[in-house]
């Protein structure tokens, strides 16, 4: 899959119709909130009732060697020896999103292949890095104690492509006010789930003191929960968690609308990398190269240069 030929997307052709029972849990979340640890133990917790988990982690690439650490093998090593589980790291190579191009691509073989959840751990997604929102069932956000101010966890999405929310490394300082940040701010983007006319007026501080979770338009209530994932601590939660999702999705619906969103991103997105890749094969470097440079010597200007790139396909 990973090798962009010919071949791999015959052998997704072939495996698509079997394809579809799989609940992909996305998890994402800034560097350093301990997503790997965290996969880690989760996939630890889906296997005690014998589930078969996959396990897809994308590592960023370096912009100038294009080479990637893949150090998710190394916290992942007490999961080798399980027949049960199957881990493959892959680089980003430079994609944006968090996800590798041929993340969901891999995803559909192990699908297929018949691994009952399959995690897909993003890179150190930033606030604009949300694709695995329109590529999972469940989306999971790690935040962590000390990762900056409180204001960062509304920026941009990050709260509002959070089927849960999980404070990691809850055993350390700040780890409170953190928690209680995000319910604050989950309350003021999304009214209560409950809509308890008694309480519809009562405070912020007592809505949390209910521990009612912030509902969205799909009627999910959001909640907050806390781990520690180098002890094992609030997994076993966090997993009960996941599955109610994916019994209220296939309850509601939400199951067959998330997965035309999924087939919908997928198909703009091959189409977007088809036409990159056309245009390379069609439009000779050194014409490229020239346009590029009437670009930055002002003789031209970048719609100009697309445009001409454009119509040098044919397309018009």
């Amino acid at each position: 899959m990973e090798s962009g030929a010919a071949a791999a997307q015959d052998i997704v052709r072939i495996l698509y119709a079997h394809t579809g029972k799989a609940h992909i849990v996305g998890i994402t979340g800034s560097p350093g909130s301990g997503k790997s640890s965290l996969v880690n133990e989760l996939a630890k917790a889906f296997r005690v009732d014998g589930r078969r988990v996959g396990i897809v982690a994308v590592d960023p690439s370096s912009p100038f060697t294009g080479g990637a650490i893949l150090g998710d093998r190394v916290r992942m090593r007490d999961l080798s020896g399980d027949e049960g589980i199957f881990v493959r790291s892959m680089a980003s190579r430079g994609s944006l999103g968090g996800l590798a191009r041929s993340t969901m691509a891999v995803v559909k073989v192990l699908d297929a292949a018949g691994y009952d959840v399959i995690l897909v751990e993003t890179v150190g997604a930033g606030q604009a890095e949300v694709d695995i929102a329109t590529s999972a069932h469940t989306t999971i956000v790690l935040e962590a104690p000390g990762m900056g101010d409180d204001v960062q966890s509304i920026k941009a999405g990050i709260l509002e492509i959070a089927d849960i929310l999980v404070v990691n490394k809850a055993d350390q300082p700040g780890a409170n006010r953190t928690v209680k940040s995000l319910e604050m701010m989950l309350h003021l983007a999304m009214p209560p789930a409950i809509d308890d006319p008694a309480h519809r007026d009562a405070g912020h501080r007592d809505w949390v003191a209910r521990g009612e979770t912030a509902g969205r338009s799909d009627g999910w209530g959001v909640s907050v929960l806390q781990t520690v994932a180098t002890t094992g601590t609030g997994v076993i939660e966090l997993a009960a968690a996941v599955d109610r999702h994916r019994e209220y999705l296939l309850a509601t619906g939400g199951w067959t609308a998330r997965e035309r969103a999924r087939s919908r991103s997928e198909i703009e997105r091959l189409l977007r990398e088809r036409f990159i890749d056309e245009m390379n094969a069609r439009v000779p470097a050194e014409e490229r190269a020239a346009l590029i440079s009437a670009v930055v010597e002002r003789r031209m200007d970048p719609y100009a240069a697309a445009d001409r790139l454009y119509s040098g396909l044919n397309f018009l």
